[in-house]
């Protein structure tokens, strides 16, 4: 059975190519892990493995592709009006439901250029849902933004080794006493 192949579109197709291997790393990593075959990611985003690499020179570079899409969510989130831990803690448990494999990752390649640069940008986003439950009276005097950012790593952490069909049922019960710990006394 003849395949079809797809017509090559030159650099035009470059951004596209990008969006659907970041996409199908999703899938694929949540899956099946962030050991997944890169050959399998480029098979799900239906391009070859050398534009994989075009892309990403090595996994980290996707990993933090995928991660990066993580962070300016939450970048959003806390940027937004009235912003809450609570809404920090809810989106963190989404983003780790679905990409446990991506924290052990991060773990293992921490003083890699690429990996702080994520870590930097997630410092920012838990100073300012620090600051703005500050503001607001619901933060405890004696909590720190480094505090708020360590809580949350223990949630994805935590959620990263819970069985899938438990995510959801230990998602609430950590966000529940992690609110309670940092709320005002």
């Amino acid at each position: 059975m003849p395949s079809e192949r797809k017509a090559n579109r030159g650099p035009s197709a470059g951004p596209e190519n990008r969006r659907a291997l970041v996409a199908a790393a999703r899938e694929v990593f949540a899956e099946d892990g962030v050991s997944a075959p890169l050959s399998a990611v480029a098979r799900r985003a239906g391009v070859g493995q050398g534009s994989l690499y075009r892309h990403f020179p090595d996994r980290v570079a996707l990993v933090v592709a995928v991660i990066e899409e993580n962070i300016t969510e939450l970048e959003q989130l806390a940027g937004a009006d009235g912003s809450t831990l609570d809404d920090l803690l809810t989106l963190v448990s989404a983003q780790a439901s679905v990409s446990t494999a991506l924290s052990d990752l991060l773990v293992a390649e921490r003083d890699d250029s690429r990996v702080r640069h994520i870590g930097e940008r997630f410092a920012e986003v838990a100073a300012t849902v620090a600051a703005n439950e500050y503001r607001a009276g619901r933060l405890d005097d004696r909590v720190t933004a480094a505090d708020v950012m360590l809580g949350v790593e223990m949630l994805a952490g935590l959620l990263s080794r819970t069985p899938s069909s438990e995510r959801v049922d230990v998602a609430a019960r950590a966000r529940a006493l992690l609110s309670g710990a940092f709320s005002r006394r």
